[in-house]
């Protein structure tokens, strides 16, 4: 309890005034992992992630494979059970999760740099990391926590449109396939496939490195070193295809028996190295991507009531992530509420933003941008992005000269070239209007 109160305490007390931006340093591992380290001294506490190129992009043709790996990394390893890792974790104080998304899978640590919690945590986390067990009573409860999940899915409006709109997307691209799989895929796996998989993407030379906190560089390549020991070199994972553009418009129509209307519209957008980044950002930033404040809430929420919210936004991933629109709305206003906001958008697209709708962005992407790497775990965030998808190294210290010399003339260009309202999917899910 103790501890858990420093950590509170620490974390309402650190600030961290960014000017240059934190100096990130990177070097390799002796079997191929790459490391990405801040030093942060002014807390005892470090921050680790281990990232790899192990998301669901990777799974084929058997969606959720990825998501089910990663979770059993924590429910056994080296003989000890999953209750034995939570508690060697918790006498120490020490925060550890794990996830995989689409592009990554990451392990995650928060410790104290005192040396029994720093060596404690670390070790567990090594054995989690190199040593799982795989045990068959984990998995058949995951799987049908997975299964659970899957079927609670036919009850959320929000999450069969999510599902139908990367569907309709990406067809049979890795990236139309949610990472929790589906009902045709889940039920066949087994612990056989799961291993398999780690043993191939759960490499040193697929694997990203990051700690942030009180240690400094000697003993960043310790811990490194530690970490991946264990594991054999490997091989980087494959890439994966390109996202095709659409050639066509396509709506989806699914009925629901609930009051109101979920909407998404979109397209392939932008991979995280795309070279209108920060043209296609801003610009969001104005149409959809500042709450309250954007055009598409104006003209939806303000002007007509339409929808509390709507929102915009590019996920930039390896290949070209979605460019999502998205509101919900009564069933018997959906219709009126879509084509405000195809409006809107053309309007976007042919005229560019204001001057002044211009300057108020940066305003506020550049003076909010302090509070996004104002502690230790932020910074990881930041530099397990910069690290797995082979950012530049300063990428902190130029985010806000880079977002500064956008021009309208810049955005109004990339729109014009790289978001087609006539080959967007529409996707609704709601009931009939009354």
């Amino acid at each position: 309890m103790v501890i858990r109160a420093f950590y509170h305490i620490v974390g309402l007390l650190f600030t961290l005034t960014v000017q240059a931006g934190p100096q990130i340093e990177h070097w390799v591992t002796d079997n191929g992992g790459r490391v990405f380290f801040v030093s942060a001294p002014d807390l005892p506490m470090l921050d680790v992630k281990v990232v790899f190129n192990a998301g669901s992009a990777q799974d084929r043709a058997l969606p959720g494979t990825a998501l089910l790996t990663n979770a059993m990394l924590s429910e056994g390893a080296s003989g000890k059970s999953s209750d034995d890792i939570a508690a060697a974790f918790e006498d120490v104080g020490a925060n550890f999760g794990n996830s995989a998304k689409r592009d990554m899978a990451v392990l995650s640590l928060r410790t104290l740099t005192q040396d029994h919690a720093l060596k404690t945590s670390l070790q567990t986390m090594k054995t989690v990391l190199s040593k799982p067990d795989f045990p068959q009573a984990a998995f058949e409860r995951l799987q049908k926590q997975v299964l659970l999940v899957l079927q609670a899915e036919k009850q959320s409006p929000s999450a069969i449109a999510s599902r139908a709109f990367y569907s309709s997307i990406y067809g049979n691209h890795p990236y139309g396939y949610m990472p929790a799989g589906n009902n045709d895929v889940v039920p066949n796996l087994n612990v056989k496939i799961l291993k398999k998989f780690y043993h191939q993407f759960y490499v040193a030379n697929n694997a990203t490195v990051v700690l942030v906190g009180a240690i400094d560089k000697a003993q960043a390549k310790i811990i490194a070193e530690q970490l991946l020991s264990a594991l054999p070199a490997g091989e980087s994972a494959s890439p994966i295809n390109p996202v095709m553009e659409l050639v066509a418009e396509k709506v989806v129509v699914i009925e629901h028996p609930s009051q109101q209307t979920h909407i998404m519209m979109g397209q392939p957008g932008i991979s995280r190295d795309d070279p209108d980044y920060f043209a296609l950002y801003v610009g969001n930033h104005i149409i959809g991507g500042s709450g309250l404040v954007s055009r598409l809430s104006n003209e939806i929420r303000e002007k007509r009531g339409l929808s509390y919210s709507t929102y915009s936004y590019f996920r930039p991933m390896l290949q070209s992530g979605p460019y999502q629109f998205g509101l919900q709305t009564r069933n018997d206003q959906a219709q009126e509420a879509l084509e405000v906001m195809r409006s809107t958008l053309n309007l976007f697209i042919t005229e560019g933003p204001s001057d002044a709708e211009l300057t108020a962005a940066k305003q506020n992407i550049t003076g909010g941008f302090a509070l996004r790497v104002d502690s230790n775990s932020k910074i990881a965030n930041y530099l397990a992005m910069i690290g797995f998808y082979g950012l530049p190294l300063d990428y902190l210290e130029t985010f806000k000269g880079n977002v500064s010399m956008v021009t309208v003339e810049q955005i109004k260009d990339a729109y014009l070239r790289r978001v087609h309202p006539d080959k967007m999917v529409t996707v609704m899910v709601g009931g009939k209007a009354k």
